[in-house]
């Protein structure tokens, strides 16, 4: 798989990276939220020694402890989709095994004892799903999981017991958002069982009009159609999202170009940036490639920059303690040398 940063599957596509994520736990171990921090770093030591036997694993991965970092470089890891924000909130506690080309994690300690997740550039849900099955089996070669014939991959959340399997899509979606149908599609989508969250997932704004779309049943149906029915979910918003385009770009066509070029002369030329309405322009300029309206901005740049751009990154290659003010400036200086 490739890292989705710097992936070559998605040139103009909609959808950004596609995310698998497994759900386990160890068979007689109380699950993480009741284990004192000692306990819970035992976990860890036991599930990654085990995992690191198998020499693909020991050669390709290493465990990152959440408890020997500082808060800005979880954060990092965060942004980067790498981790959530349970594991964080747990950090005392909790690590992940990360593989060299940032495409594989396996968060410890979460609100689960396991969770695997795999992620790749563009819509490639069935090859995230691949790979991750891979090292779930090598895991389970030494991990005696917590199973039931019955009701499948027991889990601390009802929500994902069978399975134990989230899908997900990071898809770009202005369009719609701009037209205020976000809502509509949300409350469709409810009642199939699929779910529309913000960029990092539950809890979070869909800045820069980024979505993530995952499955939401989890018992009672097989891994590959959790896979088949997401994609064809997805691909109807694809075909909603272009057609919304076309109606607009229709009706205000110098209004939607207008806001599309004026989003890139800001990014070239804004000597203070905030977060917020850096991804927004940068959602803007996006649309622009995707519309076959720009052609000398790369696409995998402007992915990476959704990422590179957020407070962890900015503050990772300057001063941690720098003021909001001049971690605005450092983005916008950082933006203006990313595009030149």
């Amino acid at each position: 798989m490739e890292n989705w940063l710097n992936s070559n599957e998605n040139d103009t596509g909609l959808v950004l990276s596609s995310r698998i994520r497994l759900a386990r736990n160890l068979k007689t171990v109380p699950f993480p939220d009741k284990l004192s921090n000692e306990e819970g770093r035992k976990v860890i030591d036991d599930i990654s020694n085990k995992f690191s036997e198998n020499s693909y694993a020991k050669e390709k991965f290493r465990c990152i402890h959440l408890w020997e970092n500082d808060n800005n470089s979880n954060v990092e890891f965060l942004e980067k989709h790498l981790i959530s924000k349970k594991l964080i909130e747990n950090r005392d506690k909790s690590a992940f095994i990360l593989n060299d080309n940032e495409t594989i994690s396996i968060m410890l300690n979460e609100e689960d004892h396991i969770r695997l997740q795999g992620i790749t550039g563009g819509f490639n849900l069935k090859k995230a799903y691949e790979e991750l099955d891979k090292v779930d089996d090598l895991l389970e070669q030494n991990v005696d999981y917590a199973f039931d014939e019955k009701l499948g991959y027991l889990t601390a959340c009802p929500t994902n017991l069978g399975t134990g399997m989230r899908a997900s899509v990071m898809i770009h979606l202005p369009s719609l958002s701009m037209n205020k149908e976000m809502s509509g599609i949300l409350n469709a989508l409810t009642q199939i069982g699929i779910t529309i969250r913000g960029l990092f997932g539950e809890g979070s704004a869909a800045t820069g009009s980024l979505y993530q779309v995952s499955n939401q049943v989890t018992l009672g149906i097989k891994e590959e159609d959790i896979i088949s029915n997401l994609k064809a979910v997805i691909e109807q918003i694809i075909n909603q999202e272009n057609l919304c385009r076309e109606q607009i770009y229709k009706k205000y066509k110098y209004e939607l170009e207008d806001k599309i070029f004026r989003s890139l002369g800001i990014l070239k030329n804004a000597v203070i940036l905030d977060s917020s309405e850096c991804l927004n322009l940068i959602s803007n300029v996006r649309m622009g490639i995707e519309m076959g309206l720009i052609s000398d901005v790369n696409i995998h740049l402007l992915d990476s920059l959704i990422v590179t751009t957020q407070r962890a990154a900015i503050r990772k290659n300057c001063n941690n303690n720098m003021s909001i003010q001049e971690e605005n400036i450092k983005r916008a200086e950082y933006v203006k040398e990313s595009l030149k």
